[in-house]
């Protein structure tokens, strides 16, 4: 999902933008629209990330080390791959110094990053599990205990969950469950797939 973010510094304005890619032309296309999008700002500084591929980043005519550095160190810290991002200035006339602008920029990236939301691409373990709706807040803390998702619910007389779970974490979790319902519900799988998955917190 796309992120995009504003931020304001000492009347500098910095407009953040995140997209999901998965090569590296992607990436480039991306580079290319925005500076032809935000073409009268001072600067567009960028960087990519591409999975089993390269990461490269531009300071775009900032002090050097000042901007896509510390923005690719954004997604580096958070384990992001196959993203790009773009952060677009509009200098308001006061300099902000390598310090202000290494701040302003590792934001911007932050801020669009958390406004598009981190997905995890992988092949997931489908699971269904019956239950009450007395149990159904306690199953869900433990499905995303066990790094899963909940990807569909059926009402009736009791909920049923559609679940994403790792294959790693898909024994301990039955085990879990059948603990927390005193033997009432079970985990049921249902085959696998591969899907990206937004990740919570």
């Amino acid at each position: 999902m796309p992120g995009e973010a504003e931020l304001t510094e000492k009347r500098s304005t910095f407009l953040g933008h995140v997209r999901c890619v998965s090569t590296e032309d992607e990436a480039r296309e991306f580079i290319t629209a925005m500076k032809k999008q935000y073409h009268d700002a001072r600067h567009n500084c960028w960087c990519y990330r591409i999975q089993d591929g390269p990461e490269r980043y531009s300071d775009d005519g900032e002090p050097q080390g000042s901007a896509g550095i510390p923005m690719l160190e954004v997604f580096k810290r958070e384990n992001v791959t196959n993203v790009v991002c773009v952060v677009t200035r509009y200098f308001g006339g006061v300099l902000l110094g390598t310090g202000g602008l290494l701040r302003a920029y590792t934001k911007s990236a932050k801020d669009a990053l958390t406004a598009a939301g981190v997905s995890a691409v992988r092949r997931w373990v489908t699971v269904d599990v019956t239950c009450s709706y007395g149990l159904f807040e306690r199953v869900k803390t433990a499905v995303l205990a066990a790094g899963g998702a909940v990807d569909g619910l059926d009402y009736g007389a009791d909920v049923t969950m559609h679940i994403l779970l790792p294959e790693e974490t898909v024994e301990d979790f039955a085990a879990q469950l059948r603990d927390l319902s005193a033997g009432s519900a079970e985990a049921v799988p249902t085959g696998e797939q591969m899907k990206a998955v937004p990740m919570e917190g």
